[in-house]
């Protein structure tokens, strides 16, 4: 009987998996070929449906693309005000996130999922925008094209020859509750394009030619029909999976094919193949290694590696399956993978021992009571020969056993000879126990022998000492001693089953001790693969990764490893670091250029220069090619085995995931880089066109005026012009002062000339050269403050920027705060206004460059002063931070380290 129970595992997948949906909000994708299919409109149908059912909606940001029938129905829906961004002196209209959030509606709308965000947007694309409002629990309604979705993107350019760069990765699509695909046949959507529906009448007559061809528009309607069958497919499954439905539900034909060691293996996957293509069906050739199969000779196994590799090169998935019961695994598999149809040889045996010893093909059949059984036919005998003889063979691969020691005729030797010995000495044994225990005792001592013997040795010298055991039994301790012959013939059945005992013993205790094996090999590479994925995702940086991954490779693979990466050009080279090569130098460059320029294996055991010694492995991530994996094994036969093969490229796997990861970092970081230099170089030409031309316009305006009119002029009024000249030059020196300063700071280029002064005459020098005349000032430091170890002219700078920026941003006439203090080992100075403070959310961003608070009446400046502030600060070994008063204002403060001062000696 079969065990039905669930798997607590899944069961606790499943409740985890269904607490992530009931927090997480709800997605709709709505899902067509190409523009124009009406997702859009079908999106708000949809969205006005809800709406009318009292539910809570919003349209976050649709694209009516100026269509009259989709305008129509945004009426009555609340439209969520767009974020406008100025990028390159244009306006433009962005989803306005933070504002959605605000919002929290129960349901939003956010149109062109693949869209990319406006610099210095949160998110650089708006999927990632529909997944923060979906982790804030709001539901998403949501648009997108087939061409946008990431794995068919370079599909859709080599069927249409339009490079499509705007892409949403696959894991988005997985993730959403529900798609509903958007359909309309190519004549239709040809005849919207015509009447105008799509494109502008000019643009419709360009795209009719190009993207909108028929050939083109019929091969997207193919893959969004078959990705959106994909995903019904997988909900399908999932659904089977939380239901604990064991029945094959046969909407979609998937046949498995069961192989194995026999001669027929290679006929029946070419007849699987033709039975696909017949079908159109995905079909999955599965090996299932039991404890028997896992003692096959090596030309079996042999076999059995060439009609994986078959499998594979007619497209079939090859999976390697282990369990005690092959009926049971196969079944079991083919119920996990919905398959509908198996295809197996037919049986081997016939006539009576069909009868005695059943049939692989019968158990199927009646446990497969819902899934179709296709019978193949052996292939002649001639091809058998042809396959058998090593001269029409392409190659001929020796491998040796993964998960169990290959005896050699020494060690075959000694087994048998330990088998006789421990028979022998379970019979010193009894013979001196004889005297003391029943012979049923003594029969106990033989049935241990055999266990140890089965357990150290194996099943066949383990027989050996079961029929050992019952002979020396008999020979020695069963009346009349010391001869075969039997007095009483109950003895008979004694040894009879005495025998079969010893035998199911040993057979067990071998398989169990086969499997223990087994076990630990796969525990040891589950752990390899373990220990080198937490180190891969630990390291930073390319030559970190490239030493784990090899020295883990040349580790778990009894190999010399070496991982070749393109230079510039596009050319695979040795690695600069020695430790990165395991003494794999002699491999071909020319061979793994290849291997990298075709993306195929190359070497020892494949289809490409096979008699080589080394094995080229192209590792391969999402993004494309990333190097090649060069392999000289100790042991070739070791690694050519289909479990090896499977561990080698989960490696391959994994080491071009963590190389593409230390990339794809370096891209975003080069990006981000990229992003901010060009906002800093925004804001310093607009610092330099507004806050230099405004003095610059008045400096010109009072000097034209000066020099037309000043001897008309007053000695008052030329005096006011005067005054204006020299006030707006020194408004032009600080920006420019602040600007170098700047510079040198960031270049490390000044030198703190750190010298003991006490506080108040840094202030009073501070307040001496600026213009405070509108704006008092009350000082408060108390007489016992220490003495500062700081640099007195850039400190007083941090006061001048401070007093500077409370003139701007506060109304005449108030009062600004100077106020200093100890605490611990730290002197605390404040500087206070009380203007308008500090916007919220801004306390921190005002200390970054170019960074300005816009408030009407403010003089403005380029957004350096605070910034410099704080890199004085923190050369000093400083922090630096802003606040607002509780009774109205901003307070700056910052804190300098303190240091036991100097002693001075008193004068004599």
């Amino acid at each position: 009987m079969t065990d039905q129970r669930p798997d607590p595992d899944s069961l606790l997948e499943r409740v985890q998996r269904a607490e992530a949906v009931r927090r997480r909000g709800r997605l709709k994708i709505f899902f067509g070929a190409c523009a124009g299919v009406g997702k859009t409109f079908g999106m708000l149908v949809a969205a006005r449906e809800r709406r009318a059912e009292g539910l809570d909606v919003v349209a976050g940001y649709v694209e009516t693309h100026k269509r009259v029938e989709t305008e129509q129905l945004l009426d009555g829906l609340e439209i969520l005000p767009p974020r406008w961004v100025t990028y390159h002196n244009t306006q433009l209209a962005e989803f306005d996130l933070d504002g959605a959030l605000k919002r929290r509606p129960a349901l939003i709308l956010v149109d062109e999922l693949a869209h990319t965000n406006a610099p210095g947007s949160r998110h650089p694309k708006r999927w990632q925008d529909v997944e923060e409002l979906l982790d804030a629990g709001i539901d998403v309604y949501t648009a997108v094209n087939v061409q946008h979705i990431d794995s068919l993107n370079d599909v859709v350019t080599q069927i249409t020859g339009v490079a499509v760069w705007e892409t949403v990765p696959d894991a988005v699509l997985a993730r959403a509750n529900e798609i509903e695909l958007i359909d309309l046949p190519p004549d239709e959507l040809l005849q919207r394009l015509k009447e105008g529906k799509v494109y502008l009448p000019q643009q419709a007559e360009r795209a009719a030619q190009h993207f909108f061809r028929k050939g083109n528009l019929i091969a997207l309607r193919e893959l969004a029909l078959r990705r959106t069958a994909d995903r019904v497919d997988a909900q399908m499954r999932d659904y089977r999976n939380d239901h604990a439905i064991q029945d094959v539900w046969q909407v979609k034909e998937r046949l498995l094919v069961c192989v194995g060691p026999g001669n027929s293996a290679e006929n029946l996957v070419r007849a699987s193949f033709r039975l696909a293509q017949l079908l159109k069906a995905e079909w999955i050739v599965v090996y299932v290694e039991t404890a028997k199969l896992q003692r096959l000779s090596r030309a079996q196994r042999d076999a059995i590696l060439r009609t994986l590799k078959l499998a594979e090169e007619l497209g079939a998935e090859a999976i390697t399956l282990s369990g005690h019961k092959l009926v049971d695994e196969i079944i079991g598999y083919a119920r996990t993978r919905n398959v509908t149809r198996i295809a197996l040889g037919k049986p081997t045996l016939l006539g009576w021992r069909h009868r005695v010893f059943g049939s692989l093909v019968n158990d199927i059949i009646r446990q497969a009571r819902d899934i179709d059984i296709h019978l193949v036919g052996k292939e002649s005998s001639f091809l058998s020969q042809m396959r058998a003889n090593p001269y029409f063979a392409r190659s001929r691969l020796y491998l040796g056993l993964a998960s169990e020691e290959v005896y050699s005729p020494r060690k075959w030797r000694e087994g048998y000879g330990w088998a006789i010995a421990v028979t022998t000495v379970c019979t010193g044994i009894d013979w001196w126990i004889f005297s003391y225990f029943d012979l049923a005792n003594l029969i106990m001592v033989y049935l241990l022998g055999v266990v140890v013997v089965a357990v150290r040795y194996g099943r066949d010298p383990s027989v050996l000492s079961s029929f050992l055991s019952v002979l020396l039994f008999d020979f020695f301790f069963v009346p009349p001693r010391f001869s075969f012959a039997v007095a009483d013939t109950q003895y008979l059945i004694t040894f009879a089953i005495m025998l079969l005992v010893a035998l199911v013993i040993s057979n067990m205790t071998a398989s169990i001790h086969h499997q223990a094996k087994i076990a630990g090999h796969r525990e040891r590479r589950i752990t390899s693969l373990y220990a080198m994925s937490r180190e891969l995702a630990a390291s930073r940086g390319k030559e970190n990764i490239l030493k784990i991954a090899v020295k883990h490779v040349a580790d778990v693979f009894e190999a010399q490893a070496v991982l070749l990466l393109p230079n510039t050009a596009g050319r695979v080279v040795y690695p600069m670091a020695k430790s990165l090569t395991q003494s794999c130098h002699g491999s071909d460059l020319s061979v793994a250029q290849w291997v990298y320029d075709h993306e195929q294996m190359a070497g020892q055991g494949t289809d490409t220069l096979p008699g080589g010694e080394m094995v080229y492995l192209p590792v391969k991530a999402t993004s494309g090619m990333i190097g090649v994996l060069v392999l000289l094994p100790l042991n070739p036969a070791r690694l050519a085995l289909p479990e090896q093969q499977r561990m080698l490229e989960t490696f391959v796997s994994q080491i071009a995931l963590a190389l593409e990861r230390v990339r794809l970092a370096a891209e975003s970081h080069a990006t981000q880089m990229k992003m901010e230099t060009e906002q800093l170089r925004n804001s310093l030409l607009s610092a330099i066109s507004h806050d230099l031309r405004t003095p610059l316009a008045a400096i010109v305006g009072a000097s034209s005026s000066l020099v037309r009119d000043g001897e008309q002029m007053g000695h008052a009024s030329r005096q006011e012009l005067s005054q204006a000249i020299y006030d707006e030059a020194i408004r032009m020196a600080g920006l420019a002062n602040n600007l170098l300063d700047m510079a040198r700071l960031q270049a490390g280029a000044i030198v703190l000339n750190k010298q003991w002064q006490p506080l108040e005459e840094v202030v009073g020098g501070a307040l001496a050269g600026i213009r405070m005349a509108d704006h008092p000032v009350s000082i408060q430091l108390p007489a016992d403050l220490p003495l500062v170890e700081i640099d007195s002219m850039l400190i007083e700078r941090v006061f001048v920027n401070l007093l500077d920026n409370a003139v701007k941003y506060t109304p005449t006439n108030t009062a600004v705060e100077i106020s200093a203090k100890v605490m611990q080992n730290e002197l605390l100075v404040q500087v206070a206004d009380h203007g308008g403070g500090i916007p919220l959310g801004e306390e921190v961003r005002i200390f970054e460059k170019f960074h300005r608070v816009t408030r009407e009446g403010n003089q403005g400046g380029a957004g350096l002063g605070l910034t410099i502030c704080r890199a004085i600060i923190e050369a000093h070994g400083g922090r630096i931070w802003a606040d607002n008063l509780p009774t109205g204002g901003a307070a700056f403060h910052f804190a300098l380290p303190l240091t036991q001062p100097p002693t001075i000696e008193p004068e004599v």
